[in-house]
């Protein structure tokens, strides 16, 4: 059946497959990762510690994949991720003694690489997939790869925590590397060679965008998802089972739940802005969902700042933070897709998700920072600032760039 469809449609099935199996093993590996070496013993500091170099590198690794992208093709930096993401969890499935934490922070080096070579290939293929003139296409395929990918971040977040207890740590790792080699050879077979290749083999000095409209999308970008992460990485889990005294089984449960949820939310994004936009959206969508989101950031801090049932403030706040946040994040996707040249298109969509992990990276240091000496309420504050920087950055947004075939 699948060979009756056009080719296309069959890369970008491949694709998908391939991120989603990637997506899974990912959120497993992280909830491996922090369960397992909490029950040895380590610090919540140095279980941190461990992630440092994942984000760390996810920000090289963009703005270098993609131009490694654009000169050797998508398939091969897909492919490149696939490979390390099985090394990272290989070097896992050693004996406990040599677990120390240099050597777990390069395994999560190498499966941070990995992550965002894989999340790159994939957005960036979908630009070679979809004609120019069906804007409407590429706004729902690119909706559907987010929103599945961070639904399925969430689900591996289960399934790492119930490998875990059903097999163990090692079992469990090699499991997945085992089911991603599977992946490899199936996208090693499938995948066109020259897929995302640019024509004309880009230069080192043209990694760094010279698009307006991209610079001020990728800023956008980064005060976005500093925004997110400056409460939701550290400080929401600690404050969870600190203050309200929530077990590690409801924390965790919780937060994989809203990831599955706000994954669910980017899948239908078309549906809730095509309305407004009759099809694809543009920069003046990006401002409003952005203004929206600071509104409603602004009134979460305000309410845990004031002790207003504090309780009903963070799950309900946060809900309504998450599904607009995905909205938000949803159209961004497109638009840096939609900005991206045809020709090369990794290279700016590469410069872009360097920006999104630089906003990590700073969003997660701060948040453990921010709420160790101020609480969770400094940090709703910074998240308010930061999203309304977004805002003002997103006032600059072309506001009609092409409309829906």
């Amino acid at each position: 059946m699948i060979a009756n469809l056009a080719p296309n449609v069959r890369q970008y099935i491949l694709v998908t497959f391939n991120y989603w199996n990637f997506t899974i093993t990912d959120g497993a590996l992280r909830m491996l990762v922090v369960l397992y070496f909490h029950d040895l013993g380590y610090s919540t500091l140095e279980i941190a510690s461990l992630f440092l170099f994942y984000e760390f590198f996810g920000v090289v690794t963009n703005l270098v994949g993609g131009f490694l992208g654009a000169r050797l093709g998508l398939n091969k930096t897909m492919n490149l991720g696939l490979l390390m993401q099985i090394i990272a969890l290989a070097m896992l499935a050693v004996p406990t003694a040599w677990l120390t934490i240099p050597f777990v922070m390069l395994a999560q080096a190498l499966s941070g690489i990995a992550k965002d070579l894989n999340k790159m290939s994939a957005k960036s293929s979908i630009k070679s997939l979809v004609p120019d003139q069906q804007q409407g296409v590429l706004y729902k395929w690119v909706a559907i790869l987010t929103g599945s990918k961070n639904a399925l971040k969430g689900i591996g977040f289960f399934i790492g925590g119930l490998l875990l207890s059903l097999v163990g740590f090692k079992y469990a790792v090699v499991l997945m590397a085992s089911i991603l080699a599977l992946v490899l050879l199936g996208s090693l077979y499938g995948l066109e060679s020259d897929l995302g290749k640019a024509k004309n083999k880009p230069k080192f000095h043209e990694m760094l965008s010279k698009s307006r409209s991209i610079n001020i999308l990728s800023a956008a970008r980064m005060f976005l998802f500093g925004a997110r992460d400056v409460w939701f990485v550290v400080a929401l889990p600690v404050y969870l089972g600190s203050v309200f005294g929530w077990d590690h089984l409801w924390v965790g449960g919780f937060l994989a739940s809203w990831v599955i949820a706000y994954g669910v939310v980017q899948g239908i994004a078309p549906k809730l802005t095509g309305r407004v936009q009759g099809g694809a959206p543009d920069g003046s969508s990006a401002l409003f969902w952005a203004g929206l989101l600071a509104v409603i950031t602004a009134g979460i801090a305000y309410g845990v700042q004031i002790g207003w049932q504090p309780e009903l403030v963070i799950i309900l706040g946060l809900l309504m933070f998450g599904a607009v946040f995905a909205v938000n994040s949803s159209l961004h996707s497109y638009l840096i897709v939609n900005y991206a040249r045809g020709d090369g298109v990794s290279l700016d969509v590469g410069f872009y998700y360097m920006a999104n992990a630089m906003g990590r990276l700073m969003g997660t240091v701060l948040s453990g920072w921010v709420f160790q000496i101020a609480g969770l309420a400094a940090c709703l504050w910074v998240s308010f600032a930061f999203i309304l920087l977004t805002t003002l950055i997103s006032i600059q947004l072309p506001s009609r760039r092409h409309q829906a075939a």
